[in-house]
């Protein structure tokens, strides 16, 4: 997942939901698809997939698709708006993951059901490993925390080994036999 990046295409060989993660972005703090990922992935016309929701509205309210904003339209990579006379007309749409899972009521193919499984299952993998992060996070903090009391359990001893080669030596008792 990235936050507002482009996307790259990988090889046939790659694992579906790999290339599926790799157009999941990060935008408005929501982990989203836009329209022509996603119109590649269910191989249809960009307009195609937008004209279906359109004629759905009522099935795609805000946390489930939202439009794009100027300035978002400009972070993103260039490979995302289309280079047909001169660029997309309308702003991308993104899709949330239950906006995509909405697609396929919308979408009625073989194909846009099987690919609606494989996005579902990358959100999936994504809130995974978002989860995994957290707990490493936590053990990160866990660790910090004993280093900083072993750190100061060195400072004091170090203070205090200074301490002691501060004090005078102790008068050395000659060895032998005192004269008398």
């Amino acid at each position: 997942m990235r936050q507002l990046e482009g996307t790259t295409r990988a090889s046939k060989s790659e694992d579906p939901v790999a290339l599926i993660d790799r157009r999941i972005h990060l935008i408005r703090g929501h982990k989203v698809i836009l329209d022509a990922d996603l119109a590649e992935l269910y191989q249809v016309p960009t307009s195609q997939l937008n004209q279906a929701v359109k004629r759905n509205r009522k099935r795609f309210p805000g946390d489930f698709m939202f439009q794009l904003n100027a300035e978002e339209v400009l972070l993103i990579s260039q490979s995302v708006t289309s280079n047909r006379r001169g660029g997309r007309r309308k702003p991308p749409n993104a899709f949330t993951e239950h906006g995509v899972a909405m697609l396929s009521s919308a979408l009625k193919s073989e194909r846009a059901i099987q690919m609606n499984i494989m996005i579902v299952r990358a959100f999936i993998r994504i809130r995974e490993l978002l989860g995994a992060q957290k707990e490493l996070a936590l053990r990160v903090g866990m660790v910090e925390v004993t280093q900083r009391e072993h750190s100061s359990i060195i400072g004091i001893l170090a203070e205090e080994i200074d301490e002691l080669k501060r004090l005078p030596e102790p008068a050395k008792r000659p060895i032998g036999f005192l004269p008398e």
